[in-house]
């Protein structure tokens, strides 16, 4: 029976014909997914911060203040005990940002995935997300689009290398639907989840990804995810030498904050993990306690709840080269850091590429301000240093 067991299931590679059909197929499916994903988030969100029914939700936008008053610090609370639930009874590999996770299954275990995961990831994610974690939506969609890839390529049983193809167009296709990026859903995968790029893999890849970002174009519409009036221009030239300089010290300054961004993200989970005694559910919701005073201070004393969920209200501000106060900017920086190691350290599930570009834009358009009142003869443009702090 043993042997039985370790036997390798037969597998048989599709033509190309029927290969790039599947990867249409997973590209619609990603696309899809990728919307019912953004709605459900609505849904969580509306009903958990606002008490109404409804999947209408604009990240862009700030959340109004909730009718609970103080008792909004109860909120991610409240999601946290949903997405334990979900993540210790259903799918453990659904905690956390996703992408590890199919990295892992891509190198590790020949590209299976187990289709659970992306219910789970979906509703755990969303309830994350919708109830304030400081998470993106990002990791969540990839790892939804890996899974029906793997899924779809297990059942047909093709080889690994096809099955990886698959994995890779599902993860590119989500990427590419939620932002709007076709070029840069492929490049993720090329840079992150391939460790085979030819012909046979790339072409699959790219059907995928133009697939869902058709999907996405068709729902969610052909504007840019953010709106940049600053660098709404024919072309954009940096014409002081010095300029060039304050970029790259703007570089060293982001590469030393993103060692601080995932060694803050690993130690919290290790305080939780050696100090908070209980298990799980504590342990999150605790954290996700603390995510709700952080959240409700900042409505209390600025005005916005502004590092809740993907926080791409505040990026937008920011970007738009509204006049935020310095300070502000600093300390929103630091409350954004602080509440996703909290959300992620304590056992919530979300991606991390939101959190980095709300880390980059405020800690770059402070450099920016800071800059343009040393030096104000260079013209500085806060959202262009905003921008490349993203990037």
């Amino acid at each position: 029976m043993e042997a039985k067991q370790n036997t390798p299931v037969p597998t048989r590679p599709l033509r190309p014909l029927w290969f790039s059909l599947l990867s249409v197929l997973v590209g619609i499916v990603a696309g899809l997914g990728a919307v019912v994903f953004r709605g459900l988030i609505g849904l969580f969100h509306n009903l958990l911060f606002l008490g109404k029914w409804s999947l209408a939700y604009d990240a862009n936008l700030y959340t109004p203040a909730s009718p609970w008053g103080p008792l909004v610090v109860l909120v991610p609370v409240v999601g946290a005990v949903g997405v334990a639930f979900l993540v210790k009874t259903f799918a453990p590999e659904a905690k956390g940002h996703g992408v590890p996770e199919v990295m892992d299954a891509i190198y590790y275990n020949r590209g299976r995935i187990r289709p659970v995961v992306a219910v789970v990831k979906a509703l755990a994610s969303a309830l994350s997300i919708g109830s304030g974690g400081s998470v993106g939506r990002e990791g969540p969609i990839i790892q939804i689009g890996s899974s029906f890839g793997s899924t779809i390529g297990q059942i047909l049983r093709v080889p690994a290398w096809q099955r990886i193809a698959l994995i890779a167009g599902g993860a590119g296709g989500g990427i590419a639907a939620t932002f709007n990026t076709p070029i840069g859903g492929v490049l993720f995968v090329l840079e992150i989840m391939m460790h085979e790029v030819s012909v046979r893999t790339l072409v699959p890849v790219a059907i995928a990804v133009a697939t869902a970002t058709y999907i996405g174009r068709l729902i969610f519409g052909q504007h840019p995810s953010f709106v940049i009036p600053a660098l709404e221009t024919p072309y954009f030239h940096v014409t002081n030498p010095l300029l060039l300089l304050a970029y790259a010290f703007l570089g060293l300054l982001l590469g030393v904050v993103s060692a601080l961004f995932i060694r803050s993200i690993y130690g919290v989970e290790d305080f939780f993990e050696r100090r908070v005694k209980g298990g799980y559910y504590r342990q999150h919701l605790l954290g996700m306690f603390a995510v709700g005073l952080i959240l409700y201070g900042l409505m209390a004393t600025c005005g916005h709840y502004y590092v809740e969920g993907v926080g791409y209200a505040t990026v937008q501000e920011v970007l738009s080269g509204a006049a935020l106060p310095l300070y502000l900017l600093l300390l929103l920086f630091v409350m954004k850091l602080l509440a996703t190691s909290l959300t992620l350290g304590s056992g919530a599930s979300g991606g991390i590429f939101s959190p980095s570009l709300f880390l980059g834009a405020t800690l770059g358009s402070a450099y920016g301000m800071m800059l343009g009142r040393l030096f104000p003869q260079l013209g500085i443009s806060p959202p262009a240093f905003a921008v490349a702090g993203m990037a």
